[in-house]
């Protein structure tokens, strides 16, 4: 098995574990991890086809690398939202109770 292969069934299996931990699990921060895990199958599938040969392709490791800022600022973004909306939940309750 070579190692662009090797990468290639690895990226695929973890996007189908990201696949599974999206449609199981309940919990917000759960899904957000599965999509996270999605998001590095896909990576290394695009790592894996940058070679050919003996020649690789520059282009998808730009885009790599772009698609990870974008992922850290995009989990960034939804860790916060899901704690503001905890955050409205505790004080929705804390002021039906008074």
């Amino acid at each position: 098995m070579t190692q662009d292969l090797l990468y290639s069934v690895v990226g695929v299996a973890l996007f189908g574990i990201g696949v599974f931990g999206v449609v199981v699990a309940a919990h917000v921060i759960r899904k957000l991890i599965a999509v996270n895990i999605m998001g590095i199958g896909v990576f290394m599938v695009l790592l894996a086809s940058a070679h050919h040969g003996a020649i690789t392709d520059p282009v998808p490791h730009a885009m790599v690398l772009t698609g990870i800022v974008v992922a850290v600022a995009g989990t960034a973004q939804c860790l916060w939202l899901a704690l503001r909306i905890q955050l409205l939940d505790e004080n929705e309750a804390g002021e039906s109770t008074q």
